[in-house]
């Protein structure tokens, strides 16, 4: 009864908007997965979402349990898109997205398994030189313009920026330069402990970019280029525990980050590069967060916050050359560089909220210095239907352990001693666009 109510509410405000000049225009595609992998790795949703290969999980004879492979069959990527147009307002082009697919928000099988969830929503002002963007979009380090085009969906991560925010963004052009600044709050994606974080650190994740863009429609080539910076605050708790009595505490952890890249198109290739420097990055799926550097009050159970450092690089060609068939590499690479002060512990129990980093265990049991992976892929295009094999190989360099079990790191953290652990997925997606 419900979805009949909604379908009739939707049809009814459809047959309404165009009636005043308004439209909207569906566009999406079908994509099913079929994987391969040679061993157990971190994912998200039920193992489509690929990170990094699993750690060793030694049983009693010694056997590693997360040397064993699997497969699986995916639809839920499958996408909707909603384009719409109206009026003018205030001088400006108005427009709006709305997109949304069925891969859930939720990682527990049977939870959120094929769930409607929205990506995108949107609407923009666009003047002559001037753009206002207020919605749910991309992340400012993830540029839909210069982005991992790889057939899996993970779409580079750990290595690329992904995350989608509400925000908002202007963008004044000068030319064929322009500036970018955007205010973003988290949703989906956030911070350890939730979107809570950012939100009673009060300061709104901050951004700035400056983005150079030429193109020629003649000869179809393009030079896309830019650099940008992105300041966060968080507030993890609000209160300590200690003993079962609660103390107010306003420690926060700030994080700085810095990127660029560049892009380039000719009628027979794309190259595209982008190198980030970051702290706290785990909320654009990447890897670190924060840890501990100090208990400030044992009988409050204070602590204070250090921020972890880290590198990533990818690069991507794109073959377009040949009709019908196109061929794709990407390498990509990232590594922990430690955390800004002495780690005290990378994750505690502090008034009921886990500290977390990705890529170290809850236990302090594993650590990964570096993730590695490189995809060759090629896509053959019927029309509207493609088929794409894609081989994307991930390395991850996991922290040895010495004679007492203690992993081989510094004090900040940094680990100095590795093995490497990998995995092999072999994907074939049959992608139907409309």
């Amino acid at each position: 009864m419900k979805r009949t109510v909604f379908l009739f509410t939707f049809f009814f405000y459809f047959i309404s908007a165009q009636a005043q000049d308004f439209g909207i225009k569906f566009s999406g595609f079908i994509k099913n997965d079929f994987i391969y992998d040679s061993r157990q790795n971190v994912t998200l949703r039920e193992g489509n979402f690929l990170l990094y290969p699993a750690g060793k999980s030694p049983d009693a004879d010694g056997i590693d349990l997360n040397d064993n492979p699997s497969t699986n069959f995916f639809s839920i990527q499958t996408r909707l898109t909603g384009s719409i147009t109206a009026p003018d307002v205030l001088d400006a082009k108005l427009s709006g997205i709305i997109e949304a697919d069925f891969f859930g928000n939720e990682n527990a099988a049977f939870v959120d398994a094929n769930g409607f969830r929205l990506r995108l929503a949107f609407a923009k002002l666009k003047w002559t030189n001037t753009e206002l963007l207020l919605g749910q979009y991309w992340h400012p380090f993830f540029n839909p313009n210069c982005f991992s085009e790889v057939i899996s969906f993970n779409t580079g991560a750990p290595v690329q920026p992904f995350s989608r925010n509400p925000q908002i963004r202007v963008v004044q052009r000068f030319g064929l330069f322009s500036l970018m600044g955007a205010l973003a709050t988290q949703r989906d994606f956030s911070s350890p402990g939730g979107s809570n974080s950012l939100r009673n650190a009060v300061i709104p994740d901050l951004n700035g970019q400056i983005l150079f863009e030429s193109r020629n429609e003649k000869s179809q080539t393009e030079f896309f280029a830019g650099a940008g910076v992105d300041y966060k605050s968080l507030r993890p708790l609000l209160s300590t525990d200690k003993s079962g009595r609660k103390f107010s505490t306003d420690e926060t952890v700030s994080g700085l980050s810095g990127m660029a890249f560049f892009k380039v198109k000719i009628p027979a290739l794309t190259y595209k590069i982008q190198c980030v420097y970051g702290q706290d990055l785990f909320d654009m799926t990447m890897m670190g967060g924060y840890g501990i550097s100090s208990i400030t009050d044992t009988n409050k159970n204070s602590v204070k916050y250090t921020p972890s450092n880290n590198i990533s690089l990818w690069s991507e060609i794109i073959v377009t050359q040949v009709k019908n068939i196109q061929f794709g590499l990407w390498a990509g690479y990232t590594e922990s560089l430690g955390f800004t002060d002495n780690i005290l512990i990378y994750s505690n129990r502090v008034g009921g909220t886990d500290v977390t980093v990705r890529g170290a265990a809850p236990d302090n049991s594993s650590d990964i210095k570096s993730v590695f992976r490189i995809s060759p892929r090629i896509v053959l295009i019927f029309n509207k239907l493609n088929f794409a094999f894609e081989t994307e190989y991930t390395s991850a360099a996991y922290a040895l352990k010495d004679a007492s079990g203690k992993l081989y790191r510094d004090a900040k953290g940094k680990i100095t001693q590795t093995e490497n652990i990998s995995n092999l997925r072999l994907l074939f997606s049959a992608i139907l666009k409309f």
